[in-house]
């Protein structure tokens, strides 16, 4: 499990890069398209800037590649990040409870973790389903809505799955006593 998480977060980092390459082309493309546009280089070369102005300027659609990509990293993060123990938590108060008691509450909260990303990824599938019956494109690549849904799917789901792994194993460790997924939460027994 530890394999697939590092691969999906790999998987998800590279989708990031690609989408701050993407963005950064984005603005600069449209940075350079609005000094072509601008009075200096229409005053100084407006035949070169009005040639350039054809081929400079902003990606198109580039938000909606964002919004689709940043949706799949997300989910593609959270399997390492569970795995790892790797959420936010809140310590103040747990530090005080008993190894017993903490064991239980981790167990509590991974099985809820992974009840909540089985339910997201079946509703994912669902909605994957209505965008392709429905047809819903894009506004300006015009892209089928659902592919965004299916690179989503296939993360969460690969998410769902290490979460209830983890579930099943901190349920092990609350009845046996025994520690299976070290994250540097626990103390010496």
């Amino acid at each position: 499990m530890m394999g697939l998480a590092r691969k999906m977060a790999i998987l998800g980092g590279m989708v990031l890069v690609l989408l701050i390459i993407l963005t950064c082309l984005s603005i600069i493309g449209r940075l350079l398209n609005g000094v072509l546009h601008g009075s200096l280089m229409q005053g100084l070369a407006p035949a070169l800037s009005d040639w350039l102005i054809n081929y400079i300027g902003p990606i198109n659609g580039d938000f909606e590649l964002v919004e689709a990509g940043v949706a799949f990293a997300i989910f593609a993060f959270i399997p390492l990040c569970q795995i790892t123990s790797g959420h936010a938590s809140v310590d103040v108060v747990a530090n005080a409870f008993p190894v017993k008691v903490n064991r239980f509450l981790r167990m509590v909260v991974a099985i809820l973790f992974a009840g909540v990303l089985a339910l997201i990824t079946e509703r994912l599938g669902a909605g994957m389903v209505g965008k392709y019956y429905n047809g819903e494109t894009s506004f300006l690549l015009e892209f089928p809505t659902w592919w965004a849904y299916a690179a989503s799917l296939f993360a969460s789901s690969m998410a769902a799955v290490v979460a209830i792994y983890v579930a099943i194993v901190r349920t092990t460790e609350f009845m046996t006593g025994r520690i299976e997924l070290w994250d540097g939460v626990e103390g010496e027994q």
